[in-house]
């Protein structure tokens, strides 16, 4: 008999939560084991026990290699598999994968650009991690056109509800539109951080992750990672 693994471990390994999605869902009371509500901790048997996720069944994860998929977002999709709101979800652009694919981080409805999808908790687990040191890049356009003072003031130490941001790059590529490095992405942090200096935002496309560009990649398209672009988003760094 298969030995027994922890609950979120099987999230991961099935490709339906990351394990840290995983251990929120199991305090949530969102996930039951043969019929119970599951605890944080609690290990099964992928191959006897029974995993309901919402309702909904989870399977132990095929023998087959995990997807890794770039889609360039539009706006107007909520980063999510499912919305509650009706909204259009950016699945819905990735259904001809043919396999079931979760957003890597996320893009706010209306920004839009390099967004990861996979099947690979661990994946997304290592990506979105905060200790993860691929750089995100974004082109921003603003109005009006940013001051000495506000460029000075966006690559400047700053707060967000308590909390001291990593260092941002910022680089004025024309009048009105920067260049924003990221080491982290705290919600709507481009956002925020631009209207606390003044500044309002006509544009925000992530451009890039790390080497990982959208190239000609159209607008609404994906399109599968090469294995060169997987190990460089897999490879550990100092």
């Amino acid at each position: 008999m298969a030995e027994p693994i922890r609950l979120q471990k099987f999230f991961s390994d099935s490709g339906t939560l990351s394990r840290r999605a995983a251990e929120a869902e199991i305090l949530a009371g969102h996930v039951r084991i043969n019929g119970k509500i599951a605890a944080l901790g609690d290990k099964i048997n992928p191959a006897v026990d029974v995993i309901e996720y919402q309702g909904r069944r989870i399977l132990p994860r095929a023998d087959k290699p995990h997807r890794y998929i770039m889609l360039n977002k539009p706006r107007g999709f909520v980063t999510t598999t499912k919305d509650e709101k009706g909204r259009r979800t950016v699945t819905e652009l990735t259904k001809a994968a043919g396999t079931r694919l979760y957003p890597v981080g996320r893009l706010d409805m209306d920004s839009e650009g390099l967004l990861l999808l996979t099947d690979d908790g661990e994946f997304t687990n290592r990506m979105t991690h905060p200790r993860h040191e691929i750089p995100k890049i974004y082109h921003v356009t603003v109005s009006p056109a940013p001051t000495k003072a506000q460029l000075e003031a966006l690559a400047s130490p700053m707060e967000l509800d308590g909390y001291r941001l990593l260092p941002v790059g910022v680089r004025l590529l024309s009048e009105e539109l920067l260049e924003m490095e990221l080491y982290e992405g705290r919600n709507r942090q481009i956002r925020r951080m631009c209207e606390a200096v003044g500044l309002k935002i006509r544009r925000l496309q992530r451009v890039a992750i790390g080497e990982l560009t959208l190239g000609e990649l159209p607008l609404g398209k994906w399109r599968d990672l090469s294995v060169d672009e997987i190990k460089y988003l897999t490879t550990e760094r100092n």
